[in-house]
């Protein structure tokens, strides 16, 4: 792999009212995950927000975020080719699950059978074949956090951002989520850049750890 397809912090600094709360400089390869983690209030999701491309203007914010050999700092997030997981899935409640995956696919991405064919394809993928119609209200959590990511990668990201997205599971489904979202994301080649609170979720990762508020 090439340096070209890595997702590249290069002296990130993030401040509130003049407290540097993120200093980081990293490199994550595809396939990669990049844990940070913190307890709350130390600036995970910030550094989120700042790589995705809506942090907030009450934060003081330098430093290049670079994917795929472009520099996007400057880029709106809508043009960042970056994925994000919340803690909460996020679906639409007014479409269905299927919906939900077709609003990810880029316009003008094939015909309206080729994008009806490559969201069942995903949903199959994730489990929920014959989910398309379903209201998302009516699905586990489980499920609704791999619609979510399936939703996710439709858009074709270039690198992976998740904001504690396992954090509202109960204990079994949070190890069958997290390795189902970290084994889509390495076949997929994507680097992935996760934050948490949780140990058992930096472990499973396998890749370097940041530990914020030392």
């Amino acid at each position: 792999m090439t340096r070209e397809n890595c997702l590249k912090l290069d002296k990130v600094s993030i401040r509130l009212a003049g407290r540097e709360l993120i200093g980081l400089s990293a490199e994550i390869s595809p396939g990669e995950i990049l844990t940070v983690m913190g307890p709350s209030g130390s600036g995970k999701s910030t550094l989120l927000a700042y790589v995705a491309g809506f942090l907030d203007p009450v934060f003081e914010a330098s430093g290049e975020v670079l994917l795929a050999g472009r520099d996007i700092t400057a880029l709106p997030a809508n043009e960042r080719r970056t994925g994000m997981l919340f803690q909460d899935p996020m679906l639409f409640p007014h479409m269905s699950v299927g919906q939900n995956l077709l609003f990810a696919i880029r316009a003008g991405t094939g015909s309206q059978t080729d994008r009806r064919q490559r969201a069942e394809a995903a949903l199959e993928e994730a489990g929920l074949a014959g989910f398309f119609e379903r209201d998302p209200t009516t699905l586990s959590g489980g499920q609704k956090a791999r619609a979510a990511l399936m939703r996710v990668l439709l858009s074709e990201p270039k690198a992976l951002l998740l904001d504690e997205p396992f954090s509202k599971l109960d204990t079994d489904r949070r190890a069958q989520i997290r390795s189902f979202v970290f084994e889509e994301a390495k076949q997929r080649q994507l680097p992935v850049l996760l934050v948490t609170h949780d140990e058992a979720d930096a472990r499973a990762a396998g890749g370097p750890v940041v530990t914020l508020g030392k």
